[in-house]
C-alpha cells in the first residue's frame, strides 16, 4: 500500500471536522440551532476564537447560517464547497501583529522623507473608500506594505505581503462580512493615524505601540459577539 501525504490540520478544522460530522449524522438536524459560541468552546475545551474560526468555515461550506438574533442555524448537511487548508483569520492577525509592531518601530527611525506623505495618501485613500461605501482595502494594504517597505528587508516585505493578501481568501472575507461596518474601518483609520503621528515624531516605542494597539483592537473588532449588520452600515466591496 502506498504511504499517503500526511497533512497537519489546523485546530480550527479539527472544530469544523466534528461539528460537521455531527451535522451529517443528524446530531444537529436541518433547521435546529448549534450551541452558542461560548458553550462550544467550553464543551470542546478550545478557545472561542478557534470556534469562532470553525463556525466560519462552515458557514463558507454552506452548512450553517449566522443569523443575527437567531443564533447558529444548521441549513444543510453536505458541504457545497471545499475548503483548503487555509490559515484562520484570527491567527493570522496574531501573526501581523508580531511582526508588523518591530516593523513600525524600525520605520519610525527611517530617513525616508516620502514616507508619512506615503502613509498619509493611504489613508487619505481609505477615508475616500469609506465616504463610497466600498471596502478601503487597496488604501488598507498600502498603509501596511509601505511601513514594511520601510524596512529595507524584502523578505520582511514578503511576508507581509503574504499575509496581509490571506484577506482575500473565503474564510476573511465571510469574516469580515459579520463584522466589518463603517464604524470599524473609521476606528481603524484612526489607529492608523496614531502609527503615523508616532513614525512622524520618530519614536519608535510608540509607533510600536500605536501598531500593537491597532492589530489587537483588530482582533478584538474580529472576536466581538455575533451583531447583525445593515446594508447601510457595511462599505461595499466593488470586487
Amino acid at each position: 500500500m502506498p504511504f499517503q501525504p500526511i497533512e497537519p490540520r489546523r485546530l480550527y478544522r479539527q472544530i469544523a471536522d466534528q461539528l460537521r460530522q455531527l451535522i451529517q449524522s443528524g446530531e444537529f438536524a436541518v433547521g435546529s440551532r448549534l450551541p452558542a459560541e461560548r458553550d462550544l468552546a467550553a464543551k470542546m475545551g478550545v478557545s472561542r476564537p478557534s470556534v469562532r474560526e470553525a463556525l466560519i468555515a462552515l458557514e463558507v461550506q454552506g452548512l450553517i447560517e449566522v443569523r443575527g438574533g437567531s443564533g447558529i442555524v444548521v441549513v444543510r448537511r453536505e458541504p457545497v464547497q471545499l475548503l483548503d487548508n487555509a490559515h484562520g483569520p484570527l491567527e493570522i492577525i496574531r501573526a501581523r501583529q508580531l511582526i508588523e509592531c518591530e516593523l513600525a518601530a524600525v520605520a519610525a527611525g527611517s530617513t525616508d522623507n516620502t514616507l508619512v506623505p506615503d502613509l498619509e495618501e493611504a489613508l487619505r485613500e481609505m477615508e475616500s473608500d469609506i465616504l463610497a461605501r466600498t471596502l478601503p482595502i487597496k488604501g488598507d494594504r498600502n498603509f501596511h506594505l509601505r511601513i514594511a517597505q520601510a524596512s529595507d528587508n524584502s523578505p520582511l516585505l514578503a511576508v507581509v505581503t503574504q499575509l496581509f493578501d490571506e484577506r482575500n481568501g473565503p474564510l476573511f472575507a465571510r469574516l469580515g462580512s459579520h463584522f466589518e461596518r463603517e464604524s470599524t474601518w473609521k476606528q481603524a483609520v484612526a489607529e492608523h493615524r496614531g502609527v503615523v503621528r508616532a513614525i512622524e515624531r520618530n519614536d519608535p516605542q510608540a509607533a510600536r505601540q500605536a501598531m500593537s494597539h491597532h492589530l489587537e483592537r483588530s482582533h478584538q473588532r474580529f472576536s466581538a459577539g455575533w451583531t447583525a449588520t445593515t446594508d447601510t452600515e457595511t462599505p461595499k466591496s466593488t470586487a
